[in-house]
């Protein structure tokens, strides 16, 4: 008789995990909590306008083209990608700003521009950073962060000096123009810490930045969720959402089932998608591998206010993906990781996804949607919301030099109270736990429960870390680790 599995939750990492466990044979059953799949890359559709909730950098492509090859299947078999050129915009002052091409020659010669001898050094570096993505992406975050043998090997002795150095003190080095460098030090924002507290073997960012370029799924990113979830069908998953899951039973120190929606779904094995923390709350005490205060001492990766934005017109001076970086980065920083506070001036991100996507936005206007990167856990209101809404609009117009506040269809915002609420995001963080050294492979939560045989882990707070194509990677993790164990 086949093994039974309950997944709570939808996520990619779950989606992914789902998919490898039902080919391998195992009885599969999704749990979603909400009234859609994706977790938290859900999509806002309203009035001809189309966002994605979550998730909007497509990056890292080999991963997605590993996954699906390992059904058979190839990204183009579910949806259409476009290479974006330029890649991103990055605006450091009004009428002042910087795009990134599509290619390395081309980068090669922006960098050059802004501070002779710069390209030489970016050469050398991005070098280095395509060893460390080879190293990287092929072998050690497909490693199950069970023990610190995993990160042992003949070629990471030879960088160990790059685990105890920053991506901060790496960039800097060589290159000395302050624009330079923030855009070097930007890709390690997607790790959730500080590039002062970053590694420098996660220069491999910046080769999944500069080398691999970014790229745009037609129809937003929800597209590559409804990919998987196509996948996951065809292999005999099954899906059911709006499903709230309020219990993990354990007898013995065995997980026996679930209940969700006061209904108790008898199940193998437990694999968890969700939040890590709210999951253990659903255990009873004695079965929690991690207290309270060892959450509460962790660093976590940034929460977010994010608007969604549709607009009567189409927006000027402006690329798909454009970063904001008019203001210092380290004094926000401090804001979101030192002393946790609502920052004064904040750096923020923009998206205008209809810059390149004709299917996102009625013809002639443009859906944009506006990120400002804050601490977790803080203050979330109305008033607040709409104070920082007006204040990086106010910069915009004056940054790209036009008015929008009046072509304005209608906002929806999201921040903290809702990643706890839609997601139950301890403290209502965006992206889980900061990729920092003390927080790196065998030190995240285990992906296979302390206490509890056969309740597993996958997602955004264990390995490999935060983003997407990381959370692809920990369902495939932990499929192989599940398969082993039956």
């Amino acid at each position: 008789m086949k093994k039974t599995i309950t997944i709570i939750g939808s996520g990619f990492s779950a989606l992914a995990a789902s998919c490898y466990l039902a080919k391998d044979g195992f009885d599969v059953i999704i749990l979603e909590k909400n009234n859609t799949v994706g977790g938290r890359a859900r999509q806002l559709s309203k009035q001809g306008f189309t966002f994605d909730i979550g998730p909007t950098w497509y990056w890292m492509p080999d991963v997605f083209e590993k996954f699906f090859a390992d059904f058979g299947k190839i990204p183009s078999d579910y949806y259409h990608l476009d290479k974006l050129n330029p890649a991103y915009e990055v605006y450091f002052g009004k009428a002042d700003s910087v795009q990134i091409p599509d290619n390395l020659p081309d980068i090669f010669n922006i960098f050059e521009k802004e501070e002779e001898g710069s390209a030489k050094h970016l050469e050398s570096f991005l070098d280095n950073a395509k060893h460390n993505y080879d190293v990287a992406i092929k072998d050690l975050v497909y490693r199950p962060g069970i023990s610190i043998t995993e990160l042992i090997t003949p070629v990471t002795i030879k960088k160990v000096n790059q685990f105890f150095s920053t991506i901060r003190t790496s960039v800097r080095k060589k290159i000395k123009n302050n624009r330079l460098q923030q855009i070097m030090e930007f890709p390690v924002l997607f790790l959730g810490a500080k590039p002062s507290n970053t590694p420098s073997f996660y220069s491999f960012m910046n080769y999944a930045d500069f080398g691999l370029g970014t790229w745009h799924p037609k129809g937003g990113m929800y597209e590559v969720v409804k990919a998987m979830v196509t996948l996951a069908v065809e292999l005999g998953v099954k899906i059911e959402t709006n499903q709230n899951v309020e219990k993990i039973n354990v007898e013995n120190g065995v997980v026996k089932s679930v209940v969700s929606n006061g209904i108790t779904i008898e199940s193998d094995v437990v694999l968890s998608g969700a939040d890590y923390h709210h999951t253990e709350t659903l255990l009873e005490e004695k079965y929690r591998g991690y207290s309270e205060k060892f959450w509460d001492s962790k660093i976590f990766a940034p929460s977010s206010l994010l608007f969604y934005v549709a607009f009567d017109k189409k927006i000027e001076n402006v690329s798909h993906h454009t970063l904001f970086f008019d203001t210092e980065f380290d004094v926000h920083a401090k804001d979101i990781y030192d002393n946790p506070k609502w920052p004064e001036k904040p750096l923020f991100y923009a998206s205008f996804p209809s810059k390149t996507d004709e299917t996102v936005a009625p013809k002639g206007q443009e859906a944009g949607i506006f990120l400002i990167p804050i601490a977790p856990g803080i203050e979330d209101t109305p008033e607040i919301r709409e104070h920082y809404f007006k204040s990086i609009t106010e910069r915009f117009e004056q940054l790209t030099n036009q008015t929008i506040s009046e072509n304005i269809i209608f906002k929806e915002s999201f921040c903290v109270k809702d990643f706890v609420k839609d997601y139950n995001s301890y403290k209502g963080n965006a992206y889980g736990l900061a990729n920092i050294l003390t927080q790196t492979a065998f030190l995240r939560p285990k992906i296979i429960s302390k206490k509890v045989k056969n309740l597993f882990f996958t997602g955004q707070l264990t390995v490999p870390g935060p983003g997407v194509p990381p959370s692809i990677i920990s369902g495939k993790i932990v499929s192989d680790l599940i398969k082993k164990q039956f």
